[in-house]
């Protein structure tokens, strides 16, 4: 079975602790990223609502931890995450979390 990385968009905080605890699981640079926070800077929507997000997504160097997880680990980003936002599992596992959830959420499969 493949594995998935979920991210709840709704309630990720924008700390950056999976930034850095990936970049430290992968040894690589620091201007070097395997999963990247942007911030969606706050905006008012016609409805007068604000938006305000950050999101959080994996690069083309994320292999989601392979080594960690084939000796029974979890992912770094997953295992550092303050927010508890980012979850791993199988995809059928994951897609049914994003269905549950209904929103602001990705589903990533390296």
């Amino acid at each position: 079975m493949a594995n998935a990385l979920y991210i709840d968009y709704e309630f990720c905080s924008g700390c950056h602790s999976c930034e850095i605890a990936c970049r430290n699981e992968l040894e690589i640079g620091i201007n070097d990223f395997g999963m990247k926070v942007l911030e969606d800077k706050p905006r008012q929507n016609p409805d007068g609502a604000w938006h305000w997000d950050y999101i959080a997504y994996p690069t083309e160097l994320c292999d989601l931890c392979a080594e960690r997880v084939e000796a029974g680990g979890i992912p770094a980003c997953v295992m550092h995450c303050q927010a508890k936002v980012l979850y791993f599992g199988t995809i059928e596992e994951m897609t049914a979390k994003l269905a549950e959830k209904g929103s602001k959420g990705a589903i990533f499969v390296p």
